[in-house]
């Protein structure tokens, strides 16, 4: 029920965001190969509050489609991105995802209504315990938040059913390769920091091989962390 004028103001920008995102797939069909992404992964868009997961003063810009900083250099994807790469994983209810940077925590609250397990890892622990703390407050009890260092994955719990990069990386992290089951698919941009990047999907088969599908050109902030040598 709408009970004040803010409420219909978010139901209002929240249907122009999900416009805006089925807009943006129309235009990009010939690069997706589908017309229209899963109607899971649009309910789960519909259902996590935005506004929630972005900076008090930008508010306003939280259901724009376009990033929206976080603060320490980091930014809230585009809502279009959130679910292109929700949709590539192709999860399932039972499935235990892997996602590297968790910014805000938006995208782990996304990834929380398609799946029963979301583990997430951020390297800059102010982010960290900050969207622990934003995550918990919503009720995404299925999300676990680690301040850590993303490049080395999580080894305790893999193997993963998914594993999600938010950040772009300028080469395939090998070990979140040897954290993924055979089958699964791992979601990650590559390319030079604020250069060319491109969307890649990864799937591992059977025979240990890996299959590469490039999907679009896109711009993530660098991911970071890559030449510590302690994965912690």
């Amino acid at each position: 029920m709408i009970n004040n004028q803010r409420d219909l103001i978010l139901v209002n920008e929240l249907k122009r965001m999900l416009d805006d995102i089925a807009q943006e797939v129309g235009l990009t069909r010939n690069y997706l190969g589908n017309e229209a992404l899963d109607d899971r992964v649009m309910e789960a868009i519909r259902q996590v509050p935005r506004h929630e997961f972005v900076p008090e003063y930008l508010r306003s810009l939280a259901y724009c489609n376009g990033p929206v900083p976080i603060g320490l250099g980091q930014t809230i994807s585009q809502p279009y991105i959130v679910a292109l790469m929700t949709d590539l994983l192709n999860t399932k209810p039972s499935d235990v995802i892997l996602e590297v940077g968790t910014g805000s925590g938006y995208q782990a609250a996304i990834l929380s209504k398609l799946v029963a397990q979301v583990y997430t890892v951020e390297i800059i622990g102010h982010l960290a315990k900050a969207a622990k703390k934003r995550l918990h407050r919503l009720g995404y009890d299925n999300v676990v938040v680690l301040s850590g260092n993303g490049y080395y994955g999580w080894p305790e719990h893999a193997p993963y059913d998914g594993i999600i990069v938010t950040a772009a990386a300028p080469h395939i992290t090998q070990p979140l390769l040897g954290q993924l089951r055979v089958g699964a698919q791992l979601v990650i941009p590559v390319g030079l920091p604020y250069s060319c990047q491109e969307l890649i999907v990864l799937e591992k088969n059977a025979d240990n091989k890996i299959g590469r599908r490039a999907v679009l050109g896109v711009s993530f902030v660098p991911l970071t962390g890559m030449h510590n040598n302690n994965p912690r």
